[in-house]
């Protein structure tokens, strides 16, 4: 039998919609997805042919090893099968896809890559607010809050980066994180929790670098989260405001220009 192939895919999110076109159309030719834990369970409606292994990976629960997810792929390619390896979010960011690619490429096994929507874009369009603002920042910095050793970034030197900082699998140490970088940066430094961003569950607290954590708490918001700091993110406190229903006025007469703007 002829090798198969290998779709690394991106879910996005969450919800359905935010997958791409190129996606739904791959997933439809699927024979068989290999599903992380956080996808929308639902995008098994999109692949009617395909066999479903669920091949979960959270932290602090119990997760199937990356190495036994490498060796299925492998084996359902070499049988000739069309393997999609649906991962949330984006694939090329913090997924293991680098990991998953080079032993592709070892095996010489054919793959493509279909990009999608990371969480982090998601809490920043929750948010109604862009990651870059030229005139708050110079850029927006994708960051893991642990290393594969367990340690932590160094926070310090990516706050003179002097821009927005969207930190990822970071709830657990969200004192920390926000202790560090005070090292550096203003207490009143806007920040956000997004919880569930891009889905019909997502919540979010807007606070400041110094208060995020205690906010969080309070709003009892857990992973998984996008923690998101810098002076960019306090154009969310103007979303809201901007978002918030004009007051409709008491007497406008009947058919009148003001009345049709409200109704």
């Amino acid at each position: 039998m002829a090798t198969g192939k290998v779709t690394l895919l991106s879910a996005g999110p969450g919800e359905l919609d935010l997958l791409t076109l190129r996606a739904a159309r791959l997933l439809a030719s699927a024979d068989v997805l290999l599903l992380d834990d956080l996808v929308n369970p639902e995008i098994v409606t999109l692949a009617p042919q395909a066999r479903v292994i669920r091949v979960g990976k959270r932290g602090g629960c119990k997760s199937t090893p990356q190495a036994f997810i490498q060796r299925l792929t492998l084996r359902y390619a070499r049988a000739g099968r069309h393997v999609v390896r649906v991962k949330g979010g984006e694939a090329l960011l913090f997924g293991r896809a680098g990991e998953e690619l080079s032993e592709l490429r070892r095996a010489q096994i054919p793959f493509e890559i279909v990009n999608g929507i990371s969480s982090g874009f998601a809490a920043a369009a929750g948010l109604g607010i862009s990651l870059t603002h030229r005139d708050h920042c110079q850029g927006v910095t994708f960051v893991t809050a642990h290393l594969h050793d367990g340690s932590e970034p160094n926070w310090a030197a990516l706050a003179a980066t002097g821009t927005t900082l969207a930190v990822y699998m970071g709830m657990s140490r969200i004192d920390s994180i926000c202790a560090a970088l005070l090292a550096a940066l203003p207490d009143g430094t806007p920040a956000a929790v997004v919880q569930s961003a891009g889905t019909s569950d997502e919540r979010r607290v807007l606070a400041t670098l110094a208060t995020i954590g205690a906010a969080a708490r309070e709003a009892g918001l857990g992973s998984p989260a996008v923690i998101l700091i810098g002076d960019a993110i306090g154009e969310a406190a103007l979303s809201v405001e901007q978002a918030s229903p004009a007051p409709v006025p008491a007497a406008a007469p009947a058919g009148s220009d003001d009345e049709r703007r409200y109704a």
